[in-house]
């Protein structure tokens, strides 16, 4: 008779999980995606990985991860899903929005405004973006494109759905509620939608930080890339760093989340405001427009 090896917490486990196996995931998952696991996730990576087990009906992490070895598409993308962390909410980090609104519309006319998202999520990060765009141009069909992607299929499906439970928006006001969603009935009535303006403005699709091709084309005028680089090590972040630089207008700004820091590629971007960064080569620009320290 096999015997389980516990979690940490001394809990019976349902299939063997080995600190070799452990090890194999990390590296995998680095691999594929960049993602640096602490060795304290043992638990957490067992936990969303047995679900992928018993989806598959394969007994065993041996015979699991020699499927994905095996470059399996489908299931990499499962794996993929099942260890990334999706916390997020509308206007997360709120200092970000009335800056970012003050940044594009210094260039109203300029050219239209192209906005990427690189961590959406479930969506509540490109919709408030997009909601900001409204308020800063008056319209609810403002000269902006927002590119909303994500490693995440599943997560990305919701974005695009933009379908949400009522807690979700709990926090917003009255007033944005009013104009920006749309409440359900029947069934439905615990629930609101994105009205429809905001989901015309954005582009949802998958597309991993690591991959070698992006299909991202600049310029742009502002990356949001908020509590993502904290999975990354210093030497992919340096990397993802360099690929985003050539991809902003030369005053283009790159939102970082509130743990992150980047002064480790000084030479690609140097701090403007909190967790604001524009390029470390950007035009100068007057203290009329330069954006508030914070």
């Amino acid at each position: 008779m096999t015997i389980n090896l516990k979690s940490s917490a001394g809990h019976e486990r349902e299939f063997m999980f080995t600190a070799k196996d452990f090890e194999r995931v990390r590296k995998l998952i680095y691999d594929h995606a960049g993602i640096s696991l602490n060795a304290s996730k043992q638990d957490m990576v067992y936990s969303r990985l047995a679900r992928r087990l018993r989806a598959t009906g394969i007994n065993n992490f041996k015979d699991y991860l020699a499927l994905l070895e095996s470059s399996n598409k489908g299931e990499w993308e499962a794996f993929a899903n099942s260890l990334t962390t999706n916390l997020t909410s509308f206007f997360r980090e709120p200092h970000h929005f009335p800056l970012l609104a003050e940044h594009v519309t210094r260039h109203k006319g300029r050219h239209p405004i192209a906005l990427w998202c690189s961590a959406s999520s479930t969506g509540e990060e490109p919709y408030s973006m997009a909601m900001t765009m409204v308020d800063a141009f008056g319209s609810f069909t403002p000269p902006v494109t927002i590119l909303a992607t994500d490693i995440d299929t599943n997560v990305l499906a919701k974005a695009e759905e933009g379908v949400y439970p009522m807690e979700r928006v709990e926090k917003l006001s009255a007033d944005v509620i009013k104009r920006f969603f749309l409440k359900g009935s029947g069934a439905q009535s615990d629930f609101v939608r994105v009205r429809p303006e905001l989901r015309a403005m954005i582009t949802f699709r998958r597309v991993n930080l690591l991959d070698a091709d992006w299909l991202v084309r600049g310029p742009l005028d502002a990356i949001f890339c908020r509590n993502v680089m904290i999975y990354f090590d210093k030497e992919t972040q340096r990397k993802i760093l360099q690929r985003y630089a050539p991809l902003l207008q030369p005053d283009g700004l790159l939102f970082a989340g509130h743990s992150e820091s980047f002064h480790h590629a000084a030479h690609l971007f140097r701090l403007r405001g909190k967790t604001i960064y524009e390029l470390a080569k950007a035009h100068p620009i007057n203290n009329a427009q330069a954006i508030s320290r914070g």
